[in-house]
């Protein structure tokens, strides 16, 4: 490989982690906004969500500094959990879940529906948006560095 072709897979990997780090970043924030500002507390499937978008920021902001793409092998596995969970309250808040299979508190309700953007995009439906682009862009990351 020449030096230039080098440096060009170099940056076009830092963008995708950028991009990862931006994806990121938009859903932390934006889960504080529902919850600090819009009022909306989260429940537990909400929590599950965010213990794993959260660490995501800091370790793809870490990735960015040193440029380091062996950090796709510490957030792949969280952002694949998270997607799970995600997945799984989209489920709740369908109705596919039986209420017996479902986590919520009896204050606080993971099937109710809180927010509906344009008539169809929920909360979940957000986090499963957030979790699928930072999976699709490791995965290509990965490939061009393997």
């Amino acid at each position: 490989m020449t030096e230039d072709k080098i440096k060009t897979e170099r940056q076009d990997g830092w963008w995708l982690l950028f991009i990862c780090w931006l994806i990121a970043m938009a859903a932390l924030f934006g889960s504080l906004f529902f919850s600090e500002v819009m009022g909306l507390e989260p429940c537990v499937l909400c929590w599950w969500q965010r213990i794993f978008i959260y660490p995501l920021a800091v370790l793809f902001l870490v990735g960015l500094i040193y440029f380091d793409h062996s950090v796709v092998r510490y957030t792949l596995p969280l952002a694949v959990i998270g997607l799970g969970f995600a997945v799984y309250h989209y489920l709740v808040y369908s109705g596919f879940i039986p209420e017996s299979l479902q986590p919520c508190s009896e204050t606080l309700s993971c099937a109710e529906v809180n927010l509906e953007l344009m008539g169809f995009i929920t909360i979940p439906m957000l986090s499963i948006f957030s979790y699928s682009a930072i999976i699709v862009l490791l995965l290509i990351l990965q490939k061009r560095f393997s």
